[in-house]
């Protein structure tokens, strides 16, 4: 197995936002591999007519031949896919994802055939926008795309996947899996939990008429709140023991918030900690 990120036959199951960046980005790179896209056929006729995939199917059979796949569809989904791969793809093949938590697919992975190599992966890249018309080439240009292997991923497996991902743009970090679900449960998923909650109390608080009087400050903090629910239901379902506590400690702080507030005490050492903690963000 080469290390230079080279793949022949590339499937992508779940041609959105990100799967459809994927393969505009792979058909930049690498123009003579196939790209092999799995979803509706609405979606799939959009992408080749847009020069994203070589090849469109709603069939996973459309796979048998890939020696790379790419599941690129809400968590749940992947899992569910993982279990029929190994009876589809023919010879040794490397599998990866881009979910938002590692722990549950990898352990779905384990019922794959030698064959084939699970090695979970996550690009910390997107858009408040989804779908393939919100794709582009150049989505995970020098942006982190978090790999997380276990103990039993053959090295050569991942320096392949790690030479693909500096390929399509990114940066690869390598991470292990708990860990990963430990850090984005509070950089990602508590974020999207506390924009969406905010957005569904200002909107049913005060209306279309109160939010033709918002100003930039609600757009700004509830971007990320026009994302589709049904993938983070998915993420969150499969993170839920990392979620809670996350939530518990916000839930925790807007109390104490509340109660300073009812007492007239003063509240900024929460904002001096805020600034000093948004300060380190890039």
């Amino acid at each position: 197995m080469s290390a230079d990120g080279n793949f022949r036959r590339i499937g992508i199951v779940g041609v959105g936002l990100i799967g459809g960046s994927l393969a505009f980005a792979v058909r930049r790179v690498f123009p003579d591999a196939a790209v092999i896209g799995i979803d509706g056929d609405d979606v799939t006729l959009v992408a080749r007519q847009l020069g994203a995939l070589t090849v469109g199917s709603r069939d996973l059979s459309a796979l048998a031949e890939a020696d790379l796949v790419v599941l690129a569809a809400p968590v749940r989904q992947n899992i569910a896919v993982l279990s029929q791969l190994g009876g589809i793809l023919r010879g040794p093949a490397l599998i990866t994802d881009v979910g938002s938590t590692k722990r549950a697919t990898l352990e779905a992975s384990r019922c794959l055939p030698p064959n084939l190599t699970f090695i979970g992966g996550h690009p910390l890249a997107g858009s408040a926008r989804g779908g393939l018309e919100a794709s582009r080439a150049d989505l995970f240009e020098r942006r982190p795309w978090l790999l997380t292997p276990d103990a039993a991923t053959p090295a050569a497996a991942q320096a392949r996947l790690v030479a693909f991902v500096r390929a399509v743009g990114a940066t690869p970090v390598v991470i292990d899996p708990a860990f990963h679900d430990h850090v984005l449960a509070y950089t990602s998923h508590l974020p999207q939990l506390a924009a969406s909650a905010l957005m569904h109390v200002v909107g049913e608080s005060v209306g279309e008429p109160g939010l033709r009087l918002s100003g930039s400050g609600l757009a700004d903090t509830t971007r990320v709140a026009a994302s589709p629910a049904p993938i983070w239901s998915d993420i969150c379902g499969t993170n839920a023991d990392e979620v809670l506590p996350a939530l518990d400690r916000l839930i925790g702080t807007l109390q104490t918030l509340r109660e300073q507030l009812a007492r007239d005490e003063s509240i900024a050492p929460l904002f001096e900690s805020a600034q000093r903690w948004r300060a380190r963000v890039k």
